[in-house]
């Protein structure tokens, strides 16, 4: 990847803004970054204070862009937004403001259509396997039990 080439403080900040201006990055993923780019962790450390003042870093704002992202194209849960989260080290607090971006009445919707297209597909004729196989697959995105289960019970 990086192995050979070194860079200077300056060029590798002028390379992170590029990096974190493209789209909004955790702190995760630019210290991931800064060191697969074998830098020194004083300079990761100046690094990172420049990119969160300049205001090229911002957690919440990666939260709240990565929340409406996954629940409007990828149509996934709550429960799968903040494990995602979670492992990107984001703070309950960014977590707890990035669900806000979901508005309740579009989620209910989303999981409604996700069911209703996903039971089209499914081609299993036994009743018990078809909840099952609906039931995996919205649990897998991370949509709640109980909405699942409801879901279930008015489809099938």
């Amino acid at each position: 990847m990086y192995s050979s080439k070194s860079y200077s403080v300056t060029e590798a900040q002028r390379k992170i803004e590029g990096y974190c201006a493209y789209q909004d990055r955790c702190h995760k993923e630019v210290l991931q970054k800064l060191r697969e780019m074998r830098m020194i962790p004083e300079a990761i450390d100046q690094i990172m204070a420049h990119l969160i003042q300049e205001n090229y870093l911002n957690e919440e704002r990666f939260a709240r862009s990565f929340a409406r992202g996954k629940f409007s194209i990828k149509k996934w849960g709550k429960i799968r937004i903040i494990n995602e989260l979670k492992q990107r080290q984001i703070s309950a607090f960014n977590i707890k403001s990035a669900l806000k971006e979901i508005n309740e009445e579009d989620y209910h919707n989303t999981l409604n259509e996700l069911a209703k297209k996903r039971l089209i597909q499914i081609k299993e004729t036994n009743i018990q396997k078809r909840k099952k196989k609906l039931a995996d697959y919205l649990l897998y995105r991370g949509w709640e039990s109980n909405l699942v289960y409801e879901k279930l019970k008015e489809l099938i």
